[in-house]
């Protein structure tokens, strides 16, 4: 009777190993598969953190190449600006040796001069030739280069005497009641006609105490029109 008792307790005592054993490896079954379950959220997370980070530095490095871009673009823009402001000042330094040529030619009187100009005619007093000195009351050279020299330093762009086109280095001689310009013998009323701004070359023949007042003290006619349209012909060199 003890013994079938031990055998019992024996039997007992492996069914409850048994059971014990069984519950365990259910527990440790149960949390590998919660503690995979878990980690699996964990890799994903690091994955797409991963991916964030590659795209940020990518991000990066194509702002970089856009600035580096920017900034190559802008060099070469500046560039072609300085190249048309080159052009542009070749052009307007052109324009103005083209406009100075012009300027010269009209000054040597070899092209003929049109435009607005002054006509100044000189002419001698009325005297008494028993009671009086002629030289007195004569036009001489050094009347007439008075007003050539005026226009000349007021801008006067051509000139001309008595249809004679003239330049600086005109030749000019009284010879009694005659002048000679470049060799070619003129009578009184000597008429000097210049192109240029009419109210400047008018104002400056007209101020107080310049060359009208010092031509009118010396006894000679003088008279002034402002004319529009003004043609001189021109230089003629005749041997």
């Amino acid at each position: 009777m003890k013994k079938t008792t031990d055998e019992h307790k024996k039997s007992g005592k492996r069914i409850l190993f048994s059971v014990v054993f069984l519950v365990l490896g259910f527990i440790l079954a149960f949390s590998y598969r919660t503690l995979g379950k878990s980690g699996e959220p964990g890799s994903i997370k690091s994955a797409a953190f991963a991916q964030e980070e590659q795209y940020r530095e990518s991000l990066i490095n194509q702002q970089e190449r856009n600035k580096e871009l920017s900034d190559e673009i802008a060099a070469k823009q500046e560039k072609i600006r300085k190249y048309e402001q080159s052009f542009s000042n070749r052009e307007e330094e052109h324009a103005g040796l083209v406009e100075e040529a012009k300027d010269l030619r009209l000054l040597l009187g070899v092209v003929p001069a049109m435009g607005q100009g002054i006509r100044v005619t000189l002419q001698d007093a009325d005297y008494d030739p028993v009671e009086q000195n002629p030289n007195d009351y004569i036009v001489h050279e050094s009347h007439i280069l008075r007003v050539v020299n005026e226009l000349t330093i007021s801008g006067a762009q051509g000139l001309a005497i008595n249809g004679q086109r003239i330049t600086s280095d005109a030749y000019i001689k009284c010879t009694g009641p005659v002048i000679t310009v470049d060799g070619r013998t003129f009578p009184a009323p000597f008429v000097i006609e210049a192109i240029g701004d009419t109210d400047v070359l008018s104002a400056s023949l007209h101020l107080k105490g310049g060359v009208i007042d010092s031509l009118i003290r010396d006894n000679i006619i003088v008279t002034t029109e402002q004319v529009k349209d003004l043609r001189l012909s021109a230089l003629r060199n005749e041997s």
